[in-house]
């Protein structure tokens, strides 16, 4: 079966709010890091709509985050950054803002904290969720200059194993969230959409210099924290509020924030400072437009510190809550050019998350096309979905032999098995050597090599229906994050027009399956392995969960035999064995693992 090997990285998104409430019921225990805040949304916080200004949501959502890290770390914490913030409604004048928050995980010096954002309509008793975000905090240094260490989370709940797991690939994004836009850029896959590419006349264009907003605050104690420090939230709301100016310049009317991109404070700041905020409108599309904001800090003397940058898109909505058509941009030449093809890059790239990260795993198509432009989120989903499969609680088991265990799990109509046992390999060595998935065919009898060319004859021998199938996988690996951490290869099924379906074959898809392998006592590990059963899969495993057959257990004790005939094989032995064991053309699976990425 071919695969694909892909770079990887980084945010599972809270299910809608019914979901998330029903698993909260379940969950007796409470959080000791959780945090809640409840306000009443008073004319003093709106804007002109008479609607909740983002601005103060800002500053409440970061409070709240920040009080849940500090009882954590039991020392004063900053914000270090925001991850995207999508604004699904607004909220009224009068209606109450309820915001939960708690430490997903902490690192060393670090924890992700998760933010739900929900609204309440006192008079009729309605509830619906308003945003999402994650929130990094960093503890302050002690006053001899030494950081302070976190200890760890221990996650109880499945919701909180979840989003344990998880936040390790959040962080992964978060580490090339920058350079991910450099690469699009240099790579030249990005263009401007029909609307920027057409032949309007220049004098139909608004200048982006019209656009440009200035403002400078001075900070006063009550935008302080208790630390002294300009408060996180209060700095946001100052940038929304120039950001705000500027696409009101633009579109000459009321807009709309939706989205906040990802950023990242890039240092203090403190009362007595200046702080400088500049926006403009870097690019304008058919019904957004992305405005780019700048915070600098300075004091009565010396230079401009760069605080943060952030990027915002907004909307106008007609009468009936449709977006409107923007006009478009002229860009100021050199830095102007840069920021407007920047904004172009950062468009994609927040499509591709708010398209495979920001939606249910049931939602995402089975085979979504790859690129290198989306390979990042795309592994993220790969990674997310297993670990999310795996830290599910109501795992039932169907039938064991010899230590060899199939477990069975229904959710919401989707059928999902693994079968798991504890090999004496050591769990760095069953990684290296599972996930070469070119040698799969030496111990799992269901798969075979691909050769460029070769054309599939019709078998009963490996297929339920007489008819091989083939895939293209994409294959996701992960060692561990930290203590108690699976090795983790995850596989889900991708497009390649380069790549159709091999003749006399029929294409088969994978939503989620993989292996996740533990270390346990003794230098042994403990090998799962899980598949949501689609239809190309079930009729492989059917009679073994209906316990008619044991093929299960054959294919386990064969992975276990090759498992232990190479681990003390070094690489360079397993290479040749594996060019010894395919003699002939290159198999597509080679081929594949060759592909430039």
């Amino acid at each position: 079966k071919p695969f694909l090997n892909s770079l990887t990285m980084t945010s599972r998104v809270f299910g809608d709010l019914e979901d998330e409430e029903e698993e909260e019921e379940e969950e007796e225990r409470i959080n000791p890091t959780e945090v809640k805040m409840s306000q009443i949304v008073m004319p003093c916080h709106s804007n002109h709509r008479q609607e909740l200004s983002v601005g103060q949501l800002l500053k409440w959502m970061d409070s709240t985050a920040c009080l849940s890290a500090e009882r954590h770390a039991g020392s004063p914490c900053v914000t270090a950054s925001i991850d995207d913030i999508y604004f699904e409604h607004t909220i009224s004048v009068g209606q109450v803002v309820n915001i939960r928050a708690k430490v997903n995980r902490a690192f060393n010096t670090s924890m992700e904290v998760g933010i739900q954002v929900s609204c309440e309509d006192l008079f009729t008793d309605r509830h619906w969720r308003v945003c999402h975000a994650y929130a990094t905090f960093v503890t302050q240094r002690t006053s001899t200059g030494q950081k302070v260490t976190l200890k760890p989370i221990v996650p109880h709940s499945q919701k909180e194993q979840v989003e344990y797991s998880v936040a390790a690939e959040r962080r992964r994004v978060r580490m090339v969230h920058d350079d991910i836009i450099k690469d699009l850029l240099s790579s030249g896959s990005i263009q401007e959409d029909e609307m920027d590419s057409d032949s309007s006349a220049v004098s139909n264009k608004v200048a982006a210099e019209k656009t440009k907003v200035e403002s400078v605050e001075l900070v006063l104690p009550p935008h302080a924290n208790h630390q002294v420090n300009t408060f996180g939230g209060q700095i946001m709301a100052w940038m929304v509020n120039v950001a705000t100016i500027a696409a009101s310049r633009l579109c000459q009317a009321h807009p709309t924030l939706r989205t906040i991109d990802m950023f990242t404070f890039r240092g203090p700041s403190q009362v007595g400072d200046r702080l400088l905020m500049r926006a403009i409108v870097n690019n304008a599309f058919k019904n957004s437009m992305e405005v780019g904001v700048r915070a600098e800090a300075y004091h009565e003397e010396g230079p401009n510190r760069h605080i943060n940058s952030a990027f915002m898109t907004f909307e106008v909505l007609d009468d009936h809550g449709k977006p409107c058509t923007l006009p478009r941009i002229r860009p100021e030449p050199l830095e102007g050019e840069r920021r407007f093809q920047e904004a172009i890059a950062r468009k994609k790239i927040r499509l591709d998350r708010k398209y495979i990260i920001s939606r249910k795993q049931a939602e995402v198509p089975l085979s979504v096309p790859w690129n290198p432009t989306n390979q990042v989120y795309l592994s993220y989903n790969n990674v997310s979905a297993l670990k999310m499969l795996s830290a599910r609680n109501n795992w039932r088991l169907s039938s064991e032999k010899d230590m060899v265990r199939l477990y069975t799990l229904e959710h919401k109509s989707m059928l999902s098995f693994r079968v798991q046992a504890e090999v004496d390999v050591p769990a760095d060595r069953a990684f290296c050597l599972l996930s070469e998935l070119s040698d799969r065919p030496s111990w799992d009898t269901h798969y075979k090599y691909l050769r460029p060319g070769a054309v599939g004859s019709p078998t009963s021998a490996n297929s339920p229906e007489g008819i091989l199938q083939d895939f293209i996988l994409l294959a996701s690996r992960r060692k561990p994050c930290g203590s108690g951490d699976p090795y983790v290869i995850a596989l889900r099924s991708v497009t390649l027009p380069t790549h159709p379906p091999t003749e006399g074959f029929n294409r088969g898809e994978v939503l989620c399956a993989g292996f996740t392998i533990l270390e346990t006592k003794q230098n042994k590990s403990l090998i799962s392995y899980y598949n949501q059963a689609s239809p190309e899969v079930l009729p492989y495993i059917s009679t073994d969960i209906a316990g008619l057959s044991s093929s299960f257990y054959h294919t386990f004790c064969s992975c276990s035999q090759y498992l232990t005939r190479r681990r003390l094989q070094s690489d360079s032995e397993v290479q040749d064995d594996r060019h010894q064991a395919s003699d002939g053309p290159t198999s597509l699976s080679e081929a594949l693992h060759s592909t430039q990425l």
